[in-house]
Formats: structure tokens, C-alpha cells, sequence
């Protein structure tokens, strides 16, 4: 499936499930989208390893600090993937468009592909409670998936499993068993030490802040659910206006020479003036009002 073919696919499947969404250019993500608290900052490739390493990290270091999930929705990653799979790449939750349309209808997967091949996480309290009513004993268990009494054990406690006796387990117990992979919420906790004077300013008040690649803005500042997406220069980027509505962020240019238009602007000496969050909080609200 061609990437275009395939952004407009997944655009409209959201839509349809009732979500907000923005297609961005030249970013490291091509689709924001949202649905109340769940936002999802999506890639679509056609092949899932054209991602670098650094693609990745920034992928998750900026959906760490919007409390949004990343994805990559692609046909392959060198071979074709499998539905119902999820796979990763450095880290980054990466499925076939099928797999992410069933988790939009909230029938989650269960399999997960990793260095040891197709793996199952096993639901402990939930795998316990079946046994249990099923009478069955750990010995019992063990001989018809083909495992050691002590693996089953691990079992109870949440451990990983095979695919291959995941599909036995499957037969005795159920699919409740088994952990499902909740694609749509990842909790990701990256945090970034601040390179740049107007990021280093932006710590000193107190704000977690981040210099993010390939996006409509050159810091993203935060401070409890106060998130403010600042552009360091004279040349707009028209992208950046939809974008902060769809994060209730707030805006902030910091220009050299020309003062924008409709959004709150600073030179960088009248920045570097500010003495509190509350104060540059006020004044940026107060200007986009």
C-alpha cells in the first residue's frame, strides 16, 4: 500500500471513529490525531525500517511530553508483517493498518513479536482465577501445554509465553488469560536535559522542556498541563496555529526583528526578562486571547 494511499485510509478511519486529526509535512509524525484524552502522534510508512533510530526518539521523546501515544502503521518492516502482531521498532509500537483498525474498535492484541519471536503475555491473577474454577492443578496444566509445574507457576505470576503453547493455553483456559496490548495508551517518561539559552530560560521557571526535530516548533515547555509551543525566529510556520489547538497549547514566538501577527511575541531580551511561569503564562494568554 503506497504511503499516500495509506494516510488517506488511516485518516478517514479515524475520522470515522470520532476523532480530531491533523496531517502535518515534513514532520516526524505525519498524523496528530485526538479523541478527548487520547492522542495518538501516528507514522505511516510502507516499509517500518526507513525509521532511524533518531526518527524514533523523536517520535517518543515528543509524545512523552504530550502524553500521547506514538505509532507506526506501515505493510512491512524489510518482510511483511502478520496481523494481530505487534511489532516494534526502536521501541516505537509499530502494526499493520488492519491491526490498528481492531484496536480502534478496541479488540486489542495480544501478540507481540521480540527477539524471541511471537510472545503472549499471560494475564497472572486472571490465568489463577480460571485454573482455579477449572479445578485444574499446576501438574495438570503443565502436561497439556508442555511445560515444567514451576513455568506454570511463573504463568501466575505474569510471565511471557510462546505463541506456540500460548494457542494451547488458549484452548483450555480462553483468551481472558492473556494481556492485551493497549496500542492507544503507552505511557512513555523521557525527559531531556535543555541545550538552548531560550529552553535553559524556560527551566530556570520551572518547565520541563524539549527541543524536538522536524516539527512546526523549536521548544515545547511544559509545566503541569500548561504546554507551550514556542517558534525561535522570524519566519512563521503555518502548521504551528491548528496544531496548538488540537493540544490546548499555547503559542510563542520569540523573533529578532519582525513581531508576528495574532500570536504573543517576545524578543528574546523581553523573554529573558521574565521572573516567573505565572507572569509568562499570563502574558501569553492575555496576547492570544
Amino acid at each position: 500500500m503506497a504511503q499516500e494511499a495509506l494516510l488517506e485510509k488511516v485518516s478517514l478511519l479515524l475520522l470515522k471513529k470520532g476523532f480530531t486529526v491533523k496531517r502535518l509535512a515534513r514532520s516526524c509524525f505525519d498524523l496528530l490525531a485526538r479523541q478527548e484524552r487520547t492522542i495518538l502522534l501516528i507514522k505511516l510508512l510502507e516499509d517500518a525500517n526507513a525509521v532511524s533510530k533518531e526518527y524514533a526518539e523523536q517520535m517518543a521523546n515528543l509524545s512523552s511530553y504530550l502524553s500521547a501515544s506514538p505509532l507506526i502503521v506501515c505493510a512491512k518492516a524489510g518482510g511483511a508483517l502478520q496481523d494481530q502482531v505487534v511489532y516494534q521498532r526502536f521501541g516505537i509500537i509499530t502494526l499493520t493498518y488492519a491491526t490498528f483498525g481492531e484496536a480502534l474498535d478496541r479488540h486489542l492484541p495480544t501478540v507481540i513479536r521480540t527477539k524471541a519471536g511471537l510472545t503472549v503475555q499471560v494475564a497472572g491473577d486472571a490465568f489463577r482465577k480460571k485454573r482455579e474454577e477449572l479445578g485444574e492443578s499446576l501438574a495438570t496444566i503443565a502436561s497439556k501445554v508442555g511445560v515444567s509445574p514451576r513455568m506454570v507457576a511463573k504463568y501466575e505470576q505474569g510471565h511471557a509465553i510462546s505463541f506456540g503453547k500460548a494457542k494451547r493455553l488458549y484452548n483450555l483456559l480462553g483468551p481472558d488469560v492473556f494481556t492485551r496490548i493497549d496500542v492507544l495508551h503507552q505511557h512513555l517518561h523521557y525527559t531531556e536535559e535543555p541545550r538552548s539559552g531560550v529552553s535553559r530560560k524556560f527551566a530556570s521557571l520551572g518547565f520541563a522542556t524539549l527541543e524536538p526535530k522536524r516539527v512546526p516548533f523549536d521548544v515545547l515547555a511544559k509545566q503541569e498541563k500548561e504546554i507551550i509551543l514556542t517558534r525561535i525566529g522570524d519566519k512563521p510556520d503555518r502548521q504551528l496555529d491548528p496544531l496548538s489547538r488540537l493540544l490546548d497549547a499555547d503559542r510563542l514566538a520569540i523573533f529578532s526583528k519582525r513581531k508576528p501577527k495574532h500570536i504573543a511575541g517576545l524578543s528574546k531580551e523581553e523573554f529573558m526578562d521574565f521572573e516567573s511561569a505565572q507572569e509568562l503564562i499570563r502574558f501569553i494568554k492575555e496576547s492570544n486571547e
